[in-house]
């Protein structure tokens, strides 16, 4: 499996192509691809994004068949079933990058804000559940401004999933701890259709 750097060279790549309209994602999906993939899988990277319909994960990295282990959930949140799945591509799959790629507009984060500032509240607990894993993230810029930038939340969440798949489970802090895993976070301006990767806090 490639190391972290690399996968990471190969979405900024990919993100390149994809904002000037040189993609190679054709080659990708080819019948040939699909043979290959018959007998098993080895993605170079992981990706737990937003299911918002407005970021389809391999084409705003430019990449095909086999290339991303992608995981979607509303929010980019941070669950059980998010980490195990996780930990799976990870320690089975042998992939040594995960980005949590969270994106401009993003509604669940503007529903976050607006329960917060009681515009809103949610009847359904399922919907409640994706509110209460956003909330740690948002809270605390509340409490310093009750007129957030939506975007400064949506930094605010990628951030806090990041650390939640660092140290929510001992599986992936043995990974990191060993030098085979870096998870990082990024955001995906629905706009321009560019892909910026976060640094540290």
């Amino acid at each position: 499996m490639i190391p972290a750097s690399e996968a990471l060279e190969r979405l900024r790549d990919g993100n390149s192509r994809f904002l000037s309209g040189h993609s190679n994602i054709d080659e990708s999906l080819s019948a040939m691809k699909r043979v290959q993939l018959v007998d098993g899988q080895s993605p170079f990277a992981i990706i737990l994004a937003c299911s918002d319909s407005r970021v389809p994960v391999e084409l705003v990295f430019d990449q095909g068949l086999g290339d991303l282990f992608v995981i979607r959930v509303a929010g980019n949140i941070v669950a059980p079933s998010q980490v195990s799945s996780v930990e799976f591509a990870a320690a089975q799959l042998g992939t040594r990058l995960v980005v949590v790629l969270g994106h401009s507009n993003c509604s669940a984060v503007e529903a976050t804000l607006k329960e917060l500032q009681r515009e809103q509240a949610h009847r359904s607990p399922n919907l409640r559940a994706i509110v209460d894993r956003i909330r740690p993230a948002v809270e605390p810029l509340l409490d310093k401004n009750d007129d957030i930038p939506l975007n400064d939340a949506v930094v605010a969440n990628v951030r806090h999933s990041v650390d939640r798949l660092r140290h929510g489970s001992q599986l992936l802090e043995d990974l990191i701890a060993a030098n085979k895993l870096t998870i990082v976070g990024a955001e995906y301006s629905i706009k321009s259709g560019k892909v910026e990767f976060l640094g540290s806090p």
